[in-house]
């Protein structure tokens, strides 16, 4: 069953209930992700592939595709970061990659951001988006755009607003996951 905001919340509220750990925002480090972190990321990727409408992928993803993408990204010097605890667990991860292959395109990039439902509203995202926006300018960037599922997904919108993403369109229907069709909101930050 898909996972939408509303149920990711009462996941993290049973977790807290039953005194689960949660990170607290002064023990996490941004930093550049690694290849030892692949194995993390492939993790929490494939939780929001099974579990929710956030991505539209429908197959899992390998640690070797991982690999393929990271390589890739760090090929184009791009930032591919990642959120980690004290104690060395991955909370989230975020990137930049191309937003289309012509070479026009090159200094427009779209972001992902994805964190471990236990590492949900402590603040992780936004600290991830927030050093993902200094990389990507640093890097030459001058456009990101968030293409984000149009349902189940209002806490990403809200964080893309936070920081200056505007609605550039809407697209209806344009993926079928879980039985359903799904559309995409597209957002834009100009850096």
């Amino acid at each position: 069953m898909a996972l939408d905001s509303e149920s990711r919340w009462r996941l993290v509220r049973a977790m807290r209930a039953r005194g689960e750990q949660q990170p607290a925002s002064n023990e996490i480090t941004i930093r550049g992700a690694q290849a030892e972190d692949l194995t993390q990321i492939s993790e929490i990727y494939n939780y929001y592939i099974r579990n929710s409408v956030v991505t539209f992928d429908l197959d899992v993803m390998s640690v070797d595709d991982w690999e393929t993408k990271f390589k890739w990204v760090q090929s184009l010097d791009l930032p591919f970061i990642v959120a980690q605890s004290s104690g060395g667990q991955i909370l989230g991860f975020a990137y930049v990659a191309p937003w289309r292959q012509k070479a026009a395109y090159r200094r427009t990039v779209e972001d992902g951001i994805y964190l471990r439902p236990a590492a949900i509203g402590k603040r992780v995202g936004t600290k991830l988006l927030a050093e993902l926006i200094a990389k990507s300018k640093a890097a030459g960037v001058k456009e990101i755009v968030a293409v984000i599922s149009d349902k189940g997904a209002e806490s990403s919108i809200a964080l893309h607003e936070s920081f200056g993403f505007k609605h550039q369109g809407h697209l209806a229907k344009v993926g079928f996951k879980f039985g359903r069709w799904l559309g995409t909101v597209f957002m834009q930050k100009s850096l």
